[in-house]
């Protein structure tokens, strides 16, 4: 998934209803907008329709002109590339899925937080915790993210698996690389995604058994296996597996945690959890630090002044507490806060309310808060994450060792993350499933 950051996202994909495309560097939801939700493959057919016989011609072409390119220059032969893509098809529900809302769409945040955090998602967030809790401590404890932050992030993406997108990867990648919708920003994004299918394709051939260079032949390669790689079901974005983890993504960022050698985010459950683990703590979690905390209402309007939209932590929490956005307990890590000198973000979450008039709820997101958004570029989203895991018990408050606490007359300096992560065992023995 997500490797260096792109500069394409605009500041807008912040502050959109739907979960917005992280083509690179992000995980992406199975789940379309609003109505048009996609169903489990597990219950409907890979969908796969395809355009005019003219139109579909043309795409094929570049397709074939792109595979032609990947084959030179990574030493792939071109017949094994033919082969997996003779049936690759348009489809073009997906353009329509990836359009922007329309300028009469009202962003709300309320209906958004409704959708992903209730009953079904929790209840099986609490059981995919009972099953994989052992796993779950191992992970929290090597990557320093907490396991209900990784357990809300499968249940957001996915329900634990039962919501994976039921579109054919390859098609849904062709699709978007060469037939994106006419929007501003099509050339960039169609770019992006030919990346993805580059990537899908060297995914694929890695999990056949093909090396990179390989030496002008398909000998040692597992045809079957590269082929049905490329025909696994993905997001209507392409995006795989429990996690939602983009083909970029599960090369730069996923890992093997059930130790079968091999990477599996579609059955595996510890894969997924490792991988997400992973993928946070390479984006900056810090570990046993607060994701966000709320503005209350007095502050509002001093938040709002600073609040653009931008993903930068501009503000350090001092600053914020002079400005009476944040208390001065806040800024105290011995009292759950964090270090003063820690940069912040002002967060604003709009929704219209019962009349219809615009309102905005606001948060001070932390540095968590943005290495969630480095996930899915939304600040819905992110925020979403924060409230999942906190249902699960996830206490949003630093965690600091407890001869800290016992002497506060010694400076306080920022602790390692094994530091943190100990100190964290000592205050819960018994973490073992939320509450």
């Amino acid at each position: 998934m997500f490797i260096s950051q792109k500069t394409y996202a605009l500041r807008m994909n912040f502050r959109i209803f739907y979960l917005p495309l992280a083509l690179v560097l992000s995980a992406c939801s199975s789940t379309p907008p609003q109505s048009n939700i996609q169903a489990n493959s597990s219950q409907q057919s890979i969908v796969n329709q395809a355009d005019d016989v003219a139109t579909e011609l043309r795409f094929t072409e570049n397709l074939n002109s792109l595979l032609a390119q990947i084959s030179q220059s990574q030493e792939i032969p071109l017949p094994v590339l033919e082969s997996g893509f003779v049936d690759a098809k348009t489809i073009p529900s997906i353009r329509k899925l990836v359009l922007p809302p329309s300028g009469a769409f009202k962003k709300n945040w309320l209906v958004y937080r409704k959708r992903f955090i209730e009953p079904v998602r929790l209840k099986a967030g609490k059981a995919f915790w009972d099953e994989n809790q052992a796993f779950l401590s191992q992970v929290e404890q090597e990557s320093g993210v907490p396991a209900e932050i990784i357990v809300a992030i499968i249940g957001i993406e996915t329900i634990y698996g039962r919501q994976t997108g039921n579109f054919r990867v390859k098609d849904v990648l062709f699709t978007l690389a060469f037939s994106y919708p006419e929007t501003p920003n099509k050339p960039a994004r169609e770019q992006l995604f030919k990346e993805q299918l580059k990537e899908l394709i060297l995914m694929c051939w890695t999990e056949a058994g093909g090396k990179l260079p390989a030496i002008n032949s398909s000998q040692g390669v597992n045809g079957t296996r590269f082929n049905s790689c490329l025909n696994q079901n993905s997001s209507y974005a392409g995006a795989i597996g429990l996690p939602q983890f983009m083909p970029s993504s599960i090369r730069n960022y996923a890992v093997d945690g059930d130790g079968d050698g091999r990477i599996d985010l579609r059955q595996s459950p510890k894969d997924a959890i490792a991988s997400v683990g992973n993928f946070m703590k390479k984006h900056g979690w810090q570990a046993g630090m607060p994701v966000s905390f709320p503005v209350q209402g007095n502050a509002i309007p001093a938040a709002k002044e600073l609040a653009d939209g931008e993903p930068q932590l501009k503000y350090t929490v001092q600053d914020l507490i002079e400005k009476g956005i944040l208390t001065q307990q806040q800024g105290d890590i011995q009292a759950g806060g964090v270090e003063p000198q820690s940069k912040a973000l002002i967060v604003d979450l709009p929704y219209p309310d019962k009349d219809g008039s615009d309102q905005v709820q606001y948060f001070v997101g932390l540095n968590n808060f943005l290495s969630i958004v480095q996930y899915n570029r939304s600040y819905f989203y992110a925020q979403s994450v924060a409230e999942f895991a906190e249902a699960l018990g996830y206490k949003n408050q630093s965690v600091v060792p407890v001869e800290k606490i016992e002497s506060p007359a010694k400076s306080v300096s920022p602790k390692s993350t094994s530091e943190k992560v100990n100190s964290k065992k000592a205050h819960s023995k018994k973490k073992s499933k939320p509450a």
